[in-house]
């Protein structure tokens, strides 16, 4: 099967530019392909998940990724889709961000033998000539037609700065750039990116007369139209220190029915017949197959032995089975115990509430287990008693559990 129909019944494929004269490309040679990641946090998370899949794909086919970190225009800031002007970051921040990020692609891609490459766009953003610039480069955009893009609306009502202005000239001379440097003729991103990818293919035939194309990706939709990869922390991060792989896996354990079949083609490696027999059980076998969609997508994140781990610690919590040592554990000194002893202290520490507030208010809700004893005291205060040697289970409603250890 060609890569594109591959991509397109895995659910991937939102818009593409020259499709025909794609396929033709795709079909000729080994395509040498980027996709960009700005390096504003320290860790990639699952909006990155589906490019970071999608090039996967494209590599087991025989194409070349180029993983672009943008050092550069990471400090300008994308607009898209945002509606306030991005912080501006340091440039050690902005190096340790790009030194994680290297470390995370790494686990997706096969960077040996030239068969993946990764560059930043800082070392040539970085010595750009202004003048030189606006006269090559900024002679080939039309104002009129950039302010009517859909990546600068949101910003257009509440005021864009020349600043991100200039990104979509920034974006467009990257895959100009990789073009002269690795012979790069496609960009793939998310379906925000379309109005800039289409600048930059649009560059390249300008500027060298060659066939350059765009594919975006579509977002992963839960049943209710809202992103996928949103907890209440916040982003799922592909990081185990900021998404530990447990919470990782019950994310995807707890989805709604209704999406197990979109989430089992984009985030596993599945064949799609076996992908349509998980997706057809019913009754107790849609456990089963949201099972398999946790368990394949965190080991695709974290690796087979923290996933192992996770599927372990579930089934100890639900099923009564597995072990308890690797449910998502915190642990308590005797001295934090006697400087506070209330319970909703603790659900906050153990990170089961985002606030003292919120756990008081799970507690007045009768949603908090404390053991197998549902909590009803607000002010309730816990002992070293309290504490059985295997650690105290607590639970805020059916799916979040931490287990207290007592080091005395």
């Amino acid at each position: 099967m060609h890569i594109l129909d591959t991509l397109k019944e895995r659910g991937f494929i939102a818009q593409v530019t020259y499709e025909e004269e794609l396929y033709r490309q795709l079909e000729r040679e080994s395509t040498v392909f980027y996709v960009g990641f700005d390096p504003t946090a320290p860790s990639l998370h699952f909006g990155h998940f589906i490019p970071i899949l999608a090039m996967a794909h494209m590599q087991r086919a025989g194409h070349v990724p180029i993983a672009l970190v943008g050092g550069g225009t990471a400090q300008v800031g994308d607009p898209s889709g945002k509606t306030e002007l991005r912080r501006m970051m340091d440039q050690k921040t902005l190096f340790d961000n790009q030194e994680k990020i290297r470390e995370q692609l790494s686990r997706f891609l096969d960077f040996s033998g030239g068969r993946a490459l990764m560059d930043n766009n800082a070392d040539w953003l970085g010595e750009l000539n202004y003048l030189s610039f606006i006269r090559e480069i900024g002679a080939h955009f039309s104002v009129n037609r950039m302010i009517t893009a859909e990546c600068y609306r949101q910003r257009m009502e509440r005021g864009l700065t020349f600043l991100e202005f200039n990104y979509m000239v920034m974006q467009a001379y990257d895959f100009l750039e990789l073009y002269r440097r690795r012979g790069c003729r496609l960009q793939m991103g998310g379906d925000d990116q379309w109005s800039n990818m289409l600048a930059g293919a649009d560059l390249i035939r300008r500027k060298e007369g060659e066939a350059a194309f765009a594919c975006t990706f579509n977002l992963l939709l839960n049943s209710e139209g809202q992103k996928m990869g949103k907890t209440e922390r916040g982003a799922l991060w592909l990081d185990a220190g900021m998404c530990p792989p447990y919470e990782f896996y019950q994310y995807w354990r707890n989805i709604a029915d209704s999406d197990l079949p979109k989430t089992l083609a984009m985030l596993t490696f599945l064949p799609m017949d076996e992908v349509r027999r998980l997706s057809a059980m019913e009754g107790a076998g849609i456990n089963e197959a949201k099972s398999v969609l946790a368990f394949e997508a965190t080991r695709l994140v974290h690796g087979e032995e923290e996933a192992l781990k996770a599927q372990q610690a579930s089934a100890a919590l639900f099923s009564g089975g597995g072990s308890m040592d690797d449910v998502p554990t915190y642990t308590l000194t005797l001295a934090q115990l006697k400087e506070d002893s209330r319970l909703t202290t603790l659900l906050f520490l153990c990170g089961l509430c985002q606030s003292r507030s919120q756990a008081r208010k799970m507690v007045e809700q009768g949603a908090v287990l404390v053991g197998e004893t549902k909590a009803g005291d607000t002010e309730a205060r816990l002992s070293e008693a309290d504490f059985p040697t295997e650690g105290l289970l607590l639970r805020r409603g059916k799916k979040n559990f931490c287990r207290v250890m007592l080091t005395r």
